[in-house]
């Protein structure tokens, strides 16, 4: 074993000596190489961030959301609903929700508007988003108005600002008492956006929407996971689209790697020879080929692996927000907690890394089974 070890590291030396000697085209081939696994990885892990992020962020949501439909649309929850729900059993706690959406004409925006209970909001004072406060140039104790949907000029006093680490959430929210809701968007009495559900065993969650469609014929049982879901699939289909535009990079890199792997140049056919006539086997020579192939790709992987890391997680991602954040006119600032899926980094390195080595085969085992002196007069 130790025998066999010392020649893996004499090969690799004599590896790197040699792609020293042709310095200038590797190195071209390195950087582009090491571009392209920048681009896929920084794809795969600012896409798998955001899905952890949501992940975290709507664990704390309600296991149901009650909606109810009327012509197929959300229409208002009417009064005995929350009375009718609390009588199915594995219902622990029921909320009704007051909230709807605002265009600002000022910076062509929508905000989410939502009624809280007056010990958090006292009226006519509202909390508001990090984000939202950026953009209006807002800070607690300032005062703005809003002009409501009947034409009916409302003032607000700025109570507080969300706490930043919740922009994700509260970039466009605006947190108002729930008498200065119904007064904003003229709700009637009794009447609830829609209706939060916690339910005592998680197990149950699915039995539980199933009572309610059948208690409650005209509503909609949203589960978390099925947002949670749906998440996922937006962020899985904007990945897509990235990588589809990469799709022209991937095939370009892999005819330029091809290239480089499968056509010999006169000096390396010369060195082939001259490995050959002072003594080398043919295993040595594929063996010594194959480091070197496995050096270049496995310092590209590296390279481009963490400046990937890098550029998501240190450097917000700025070259990927708009596609897989999506645009707004109230873009939220928030930090990415580092979340690195295993499987989908040995996925990347097997897809860029062995195609490489792989291709390097044929033409170096074809080198090395000619003749010596065939091969350095070719």
């Amino acid at each position: 074993m130790r025998i066999w070890l010392e020649k893996q590291l004499h090969l690799i030396d004599f590896t790197l000596a040699s792609l020293a000697r042709r310095k200038s085209k590797n190195i071209g081939l390195l950087a582009v190489y090491a571009l392209l696994v920048f681009a896929l990885a920084s794809v795969g892990l600012f896409a798998n961030a955001l899905r952890s992020e949501a992940s975290f962020v709507l664990a704390s949501s309600p296991e149901v959301i009650l909606q109810r439909l009327v012509a197929g649309r959300h229409d208002l929850i009417p009064p005995g609903y929350l009375e009718k729900i609390g009588r199915i059993r594995g219902v622990q706690k029921q909320e009704g929700r007051l909230w709807g959406y605002y265009y600002d004409a000022v910076v062509k925006a929508n905000y989410t508007f939502m009624a809280r209970p007056a010990e958090e909001i006292a009226p006519g004072s509202i909390a508001i988003g990090a984000t939202l406060a950026r953009l209006r140039g807002l800070a607690p104790g300032n005062v703005i108005s809003f002009r409501a949907y009947g034409g009916k000029l409302f003032t607000f006093r700025i109570a507080s600002l969300l706490s930043p680490d919740a922009e994700l959430l509260s970039a466009d929210l605006v947190l108002l008492a729930e008498a200065d809701f119904r007064a904003f968007f003229d709700y009637p009495a009794g009447h609830y956006t829609d209706i939060a559900l916690s339910v005592a065993n998680p197990q149950e969650v699915r039995n539980i929407a199933g009572k309610l469609s059948q208690a409650l014929p005209d509503s909609r049982p949203i589960l978390r996971e099925e947002v949670l879901r749906t998440y996922q699939s937006m962020f899985d289909w904007r990945e897509g689209i990235m990588l589809t535009i990469l799709a022209g990079a991937i095939f370009a890199f892999i005819i330029l790697a091809w290239e480089k792997a499968a056509g010999l140049s006169a000096e390396e056919r010369k060195e082939i020879g001259i490995l050959k006539a002072i003594g080398w086997e043919t295993g040595d020579v594929i063996r010594m080929k194959l480091w070197e192939g496995l050096l270049v790709s496995l310092a590209a992987f590296l390279i481009g692996f963490i400046a990937a890391y890098i550029h998501v997680f240190y450097c917000g991602a700025s070259l990927l927000e708009p596609v897989l954040k999506g645009w707004s006119v109230l873009y939220p600032r928030f930090t990415l907690i580092p979340a690195v899926d295993g499987m989908q980094v040995a996925s990347l390195a097997f897809f860029t890394i062995f195609p490489y080595c792989a291709a390097v085969l044929v033409p170096i085992w074809r080198a090395a089974i000619t003749d010596p002196d065939s091969v350095m007069r070719a």
